[in-house]
């Protein structure tokens, strides 16, 4: 497997789905622990303009409580609280006292996990959505497909706000 010149494994060309999917997962967590390395505490709490409040760190921490929503709670029944509390912030509001090192080990555990609780499941298999996201979706379940293919989306999504972040931080650009 080809790697960028960062290090980040490049997913192959031709595989089969699970394999494409998880792959093209791990490129986009991978990138986001990329736009996080070598910054300082206040580099890190950084907004990427105001009013908003988001930074790297907050995204970090926000994808944490995405792991742990779509694997666990969704997709394993698992009742389980949030990973920051139930505040509303879905993991974005900073605590002075815990930053980047400690994020990213509660983001890597998530992600440990939700590969656990997949690791023998078929795409096919589903996880039950909460009501509220049912009525969006039109639907009450998704599955593990689903479920892969919106993480993804969903890292891609926040890897552009990291990109724009980090470059207004020290002018680091790249993919």
């Amino acid at each position: 497997m080809s790697t960028t010149p960062d290090g980040r494994r490049i997913p192959a060309p031709h595989a089969d789905e699970r394999t494409m999917l998880e792959s093209w997962l791990d490129f986009q967590r991978a990138t986001l622990a990329l736009k996080c390395a070598g910054l300082d505490d206040r580099e890190i709490r950084l907004p990427a303009v105001g009013p908003s409040r988001m930074t790297l760190l907050g995204l970090v921490r926000h994808m944490a409580e995405v792991e742990r929503n779509w694997f666990q709670r969704v997709f394993a029944a698992t009742d389980i609280p949030t990973v920051y509390g139930e505040d509303g912030d879905a993991g974005f509001a900073l605590d002075p006292g815990r930053g980047i090192d400690t994020a990213l080990a509660e983001w890597r555990a998530e992600v440990a996990r939700g590969r656990e609780l997949t690791a023998d499941a078929s795409l096919e298999d589903s996880g039950t959505l909460p009501d509220h996201d049912a009525a969006v979706l039109g639907d009450k379940t998704v599955s593990l497909r689903w479920i892969l293919i919106h993480l993804i989306e969903e890292y891609a999504r926040h890897n552009g706000h990291a990109d724009l972040i980090r470059e207004r931080i020290d002018g680091t650009t790249g993919v």
